[in-house]
């Protein structure tokens, strides 16, 4: 079993429609949603608060939970017994939340670029777990329970198995598609 992080992260959009993405400039350079680590001394709700300020410079205010997204390693190898090994699994909640106001009151941290995005034109190169947390909370969906693995990261949209982060079909629950996946 490898050690748990918790995060949180937000599907923020604004009057227009527009989705806020922030793109890291370490690593792989792909666009994800605003948000970070959860402090042991705080809420979730407050900490994607937090966390959206800190990164981005927008203060938010989140409207609710669209779910719990678990991100593993498949590829990681078995640590030894008694020991915690390889990279965590990631829990993020993903909020869905709006701008508390017109301008960012704050100055993003260094690191990432924070753009605003049409909801039809998103960039190519999102993370599983924002490709996932995207598509859930256009489609109105709350309470998600979904795993995105590292194997999904390559997966372009739309290519991959069910639970790759496309809508639900009609009349299956987003939960039941991520549990056929993950069979």
């Amino acid at each position: 079993m490898s050690p748990l992080t918790w995060a949180v992260a937000a599907v923020v959009t604004d009057g227009s429609g527009r989705l806020l993405l922030c793109r890291r400039s370490a690593g792989a350079r792909r666009w994800g949603l605003p948000g970070g680590r959860l402090r042991h001394d705080e809420s979730p709700a407050d900490a994607v608060v937090r966390a959206v300020r800190a990164e981005t410079g927008w203060a938010v205010t989140p409207a609710d939970l669209v779910g719990l997204y678990r991100v593993t390693d498949p590829q990681a190898p078995a640590p030894p017994a008694g020991r915690c090994g390889g990279r965590p699994d990631v829990l993020v909640h993903v909020f869905r939340a709006a701008p508390a106001g017109a301008d960012p009151p704050g100055e993003p941290v260094a690191g990432c670029l924070a753009e605003w995005w049409p909801a039809d034109g998103l960039p190519g190169a999102l993370t599983p777990t924002t490709r996932a947390a995207v598509a859930d909370a256009l489609a109105g969906r709350s309470g998600v329970l979904r795993r995105t693995t590292a194997a999904d990261a390559f997966t372009p949209p739309g290519d991959g198995p069910p639970g790759d982060g496309r809508p639900a079909p009609p009349g299956q629950r987003a939960s039941e598609q991520a549990d056929s996946s993950s069979r």
